[in-house]
């Protein structure tokens, strides 16, 4: 292999015209400025209504890729909507890491919706310097497809190692770095202060821990970063198509929190789900570079890769509903069991 074909640049291609950055940034504004005024209502928001917006914000994603169909073509709008399924579903793994750090830090029920809505924005941004940082890889040579694919399969591996080992995603607000580096040059009051990140106190100021749960939330929007832009990037080289997903997956994200919160603990299975849809990404991105060197190698076509991601995700929701109802009914004492014979029967 000569390392002019391992190192060749790839052309980037993109749908995006500046008139289409133009609208998808202000509706992202607009979309980000109405979340904003909806965390500044006192009142705490019903679950009724946060899965009004859930929809809404379901639908959006369908309504563009119904637009990509149209003015782009089918392959585009199948490159998206394999994005925004694989990014959805990490997002909502980063809303079970956000659940735990806001019971970790004992964040009020009130102020939930702002620190979710500062986790939001904050990995808005991180992901579009990600995407940035990731096109440019991309362009310096296809070894960037080796990279992608390496970090996607390691972090699959990592996630296997914890299940196997029986580790429960836990989190130790007091060994996070960030925090402590916070908590060594600037001083935090003990309790919160409504929905103020910095006060007065004794004459100077001193953060809240409101700004260090919004500290820690951003602090893990970078490694979910590390792990969603590779992701995407395995379904499509458009950088635009790559920021579109992540802001799709991300936004309603606030509200998808409220409805899922008695879920999130019941899907179990979740992380095998995840390891196995990442380490098949990264199985695609290395055998596409392989294509790129040895055109006999074959490629994993994004249609099928949608439908092992569907099936995937159908078959963890599944297999966690059913180890759910297993073990409630270990739990019931041993009268209140149902006879199989009598359950066999009945079937």
């Amino acid at each position: 292999m000569s390392a002019e074909m391992f190192a060749h640049a790839v052309e980037l291609r993109t749908i995006a015209t500046p008139a289409l950055w133009s609208v998808t940034l202000a509706a992202l504004m607009l979309l980000l400025a109405l979340d904003l005024l909806l965390t500044r209502r006192r009142e705490a928001e019903s679950v009724r209504a946060a899965a009004g917006w859930s929809v809404f914000y379901l639908l959006l994603p369908v309504l563009f890729c119904c637009y990509l169909w149209a003015g782009h073509g089918g392959g585009v709008a199948v490159e998206f909507f394999t994005g925004f399924v694989v990014e959805k579903s990490l997002s909502v793994d980063n809303l079970f890491v956000f659940m735990l750090l806001l019971s970790a830090f004992a964040v009020p029920h009130a102020l939930a919706r702002q620190v979710l809505l500062y986790g939001i924005v904050g990995a808005l941004v991180l992901r579009a310097v990600f995407i940035a940082l990731g096109a440019a890889v991309l362009q310096s040579g296809t070894w960037a497809f080796l990279l992608f694919g390496g970090i996607l399969i390691l972090t699959a591996g990592k996630i296997v190692k914890d299940v196997v080992a029986g580790e429960r995603q836990e989190v130790d607000v007091s060994s996070m770095r960030t925090v402590r580096l916070v908590r060594r040059f600037v001083p935090v009051t003990e309790d919160y202060r409504g929905s103020r990140l910095v006060v007065r106190e004794n004459g100077r100021r001193a953060l809240t821990p409101l700004a260090l749960a919004a500290v820690a939330i951003l602090a893990t929007d970078i490694v979910f970063a590390v792990d969603s832009v590779p992701a995407v990037y395995g379904v499509t080289e458009d950088p635009y198509l790559v920021f579109a997903t992540n802001a799709f997956a991300l936004l309603g994200l606030r509200a998808l929190y409220f409805v899922l919160q008695g879920v999130l603990a019941r899907l179990r299975h979740l992380n095998h789900g995840l390891a196995v849809i990442l380490a098949f990404i990264g199985a695609k991105l290395i055998l596409h570079w392989a294509h790129g060197v040895w055109p006999a190698v074959p490629e994993i076509p994004t249609p099928l890769s949608l439908g092992v991601i569907v099936v995937v995700l159908a078959a963890v929701t599944g297999t966690s509903l059913l180890a759910g109802r297993r073990a409630r009914l270990r739990e019931r004492p041993p009268a209140q069991r149902p006879d199989p014979l009598e359950e066999t029967e009945r079937r």
